[in-house]
């Protein structure tokens, strides 16, 4: 249990960190607006950045690009199940009115029901997850570079 934990209170932390996120906008009635969704993905590298930067910490000489991966896709995980279960909540019993305001943002004359977007939110936050994770994990590789002289 040692081993996820971190990933689990990152993953609950940047689950957090998007619900707020999302509830802000909702706010300032932006939370329609698919291209708020972009810093989603901000806020997901952020919190699977800590997650491996502090797995490294832990044991610096044992740390591979492995541990330092599954680090990083449990924390996803984690924050995209929590924060699609959240929006499955918010979409059925506190904004009713979500669906149809986001279908005449989007303009798309789409057929699309709850399921269908709980999904694509599910999706595009697994997807987030495995780009910022490939992305974040370049930063704490370890270099198999040659010296040149």
């Amino acid at each position: 249990m040692k081993k996820t934990s971190l990933s689990i209170r990152f993953g609950l932390f940047t689950s957090a960190m998007l619900i707020i996120y999302f509830l802000i906008l909702s706010i300032f009635n932006k939370h329609t607006n698919p291209a708020f969704s972009f810093f989603n993905a901000v806020i997901t590298a952020f919190g699977v950045c800590e997650a491996v930067r502090l797995k490294k910490l832990e044991n610096p000489e044992v740390f591979t690009y492995g541990e330092g991966f599954k680090t990083g896709i449990i924390t996803g995980f984690i924050a995209t199940l929590v924060f699609t279960v959240f929006f499955l909540f918010y979409v059925t019993e506190i904004n009713l009115d979500f669906l149809p305001e986001l279908l005449k943002t989007i303009k798309g004359g789409f057929n699309v029901d709850i399921g269908m977007l709980t999904f694509v939110v599910a999706v595009m936050g697994l997807a987030t997850t495995v780009v910022s994770v490939l992305t974040v994990m370049q930063f704490f590789k370890k270099a198999s570079n040659m010296l040149q002289n």
